[in-house]
């Protein structure tokens, strides 16, 4: 039906600024070998899928998930081991705690920074909630650029500072000695360092065990890499103190019973999806190894379950492989930094292989 009176009703009762944002750009990928969002490419086994399928069917979906999340919050903190004088808190995906974060931190004249490239949905929630947002760009081998984050904290004193840890587009993980420093200094401005670990099951080294030596870092987790992307599930640790504030602005029951009887279900077969990651890892150098081969293809290490690389013309790459099937990202327009950049999933065997086989004939 045409509503000539609506353009002027969303002008006068919307923010400007969320009507000239655009959202959250998700590809079609119907029909193709779907390698464009980090996801665990693999199936349960029918076995586990029918057990699954009986757990959830035995769930109390007409009542709301208190002792389910209860529960999780326990699995969860007994998985990963998490420090003496420590908690978590659940999410509804790292999305959910990122805007949390923003919320809780928005106190007057509050800033946020964060490295670029990086994470899209850090500054998105920073404008959206009202943050200022401060971005500071990598080195051009996608190192942090300490000099430049020094003097930002300085000049700044961001309330929140994240550092994905694997890094999202770039997949690598930053200097340790680096980080050190950056969230020391982030400590004398009293400020929060978030470190995002959404990769941590194909990352060599984790920032859990240390945050309990840093009082003003968080460490902030998400179990779609992990093998759950549709049940969208995160948590967030930090001490206790700081977490029970955090915890004040979650909403409701903002985790539902279902999605939380899945992830008890994944913690108790953790063995499959262990078995999975190291797979995937196998998966990832064995694709590194067979990018290197390429003429003109520059590939960069990676932690993570996505690789970097870059091409001689990544818009042509792109459209090759999405013609021959293969559906990648095409994130070069994100940053002068990823000029002629593509980010690679590690999927299958299968699917790894179908994939280089289209990027060589798109080169």
């Amino acid at each position: 039906m045409n509503n000539p009176g609506l353009p002027d009703r969303i002008a006068r009762t919307l923010r400007q600024d969320v009507v000239s944002t655009h959202a959250y750009a998700i590809q079609p990928s119907a029909g193709l070998v779907k390698l464009d969002a980090m996801e665990n490419p693999f199936r349960l086994t029918p076995e586990l899928q029918a057990e699954l399928g009986q757990r959830l069917a035995r769930v109390a979906i007409n009542r709301y998930p208190v002792q389910s999340t209860v529960d999780l919050v326990a699995a969860l903190s007994r998985h990963v081991g998490l420090p003496a004088g420590c908690k978590l808190i659940l999410g509804n995906g790292s999305d959910e705690l990122i805007d949390l974060l923003s919320v809780a931190c928005n106190v007057p004249g509050a800033v946020m920074l964060a490295p670029l490239p990086g994470f899209v949905m850090y500054e998105m929630s920073a404008r959206l909630r009202g943050m200022r947002f401060v971005g500071v760009p990598l080195t051009p081998g996608f190192e942090l650029d300490e000099a430049a984050m020094l003097a930002a904290i300085e000049q700044h004193r961001p309330a929140l500072t994240y550092i994905a840890y694997p890094n999202n587009p770039t997949a690598n993980l930053f200097s340790d000695e680096t980080i050190e420093r950056l969230i020391a200094a982030v400590g004398q401005q009293h400020g929060l360092v978030v470190m995002d670990e959404a990769y941590q099951p194909f990352a060599s080294r984790s920032w859990l065990q240390r945050m309990a030596q840093q009082p003003h870092v968080l460490v902030m987790r998400t179990l779609s890499k992990f093998g759950l992307a549709g049940v969208r599930l995160g948590y967030l640790c930090g001490h206790a103190a700081l977490i029970d504030e955090i915890d004040k602005v979650r909403p409701p029951y903002n985790v539902s019973v279902l999605n939380a009887e899945a992830a008890l279900f994944a913690l108790d077969h953790a063995d499959e999806y262990a078995r999975q990651a190291v797979l995937l890892k196998a998966e990832r150098a064995r694709l590194q190894a067979a990018l290197h081969t390429l003429p003109g293809v520059q590939p960069f290490p990676s932690e993570a379950n996505m690789i970097l690389v870059r091409v001689p013309d990544s818009k042509q790459a792109f459209e090759g492989l999405k013609a021959r099937g293969v559906l990648v990202k095409h994130i070069a327009g994100l940053h002068p930094l990823l000029a002629n950049c593509l980010r690679l999933t590690v999927g299958t065997p299968e699917e790894n292989d179908l994939m280089m086989v289209a990027l060589k004939a798109s080169l």
